[in-house]
């Protein structure tokens, strides 16, 4: 399987949230928890985070019935 790793920079770009945003839904369990890479280095699976948006979508169309 191949999994891509987005990095922070990259998951607010993809998702228009801020950085304190994603970090205050991964603490409400609302959003995709984090891969610690290193040290300092965390990521998130690009899959995941296409899951969580297309969830979003979902929830959007539902809403319109």
């Amino acid at each position: 399987m191949n999994n891509k790793i987005l990095k922070l920079a990259d998951v607010i770009e993809t998702t228009g949230k801020c950085r304190s945003s994603v970090y205050q839904q991964i603490s409400e369990g609302t959003f995709p928890k984090q891969i610690n890479l290193g040290p300092r280095a965390v990521g998130w699976l690009e899959s995941e985070i296409q899951s969580w948006l297309d969830s979003r979508i979902q929830e959007r169309d539902e809403g319109v019935k």
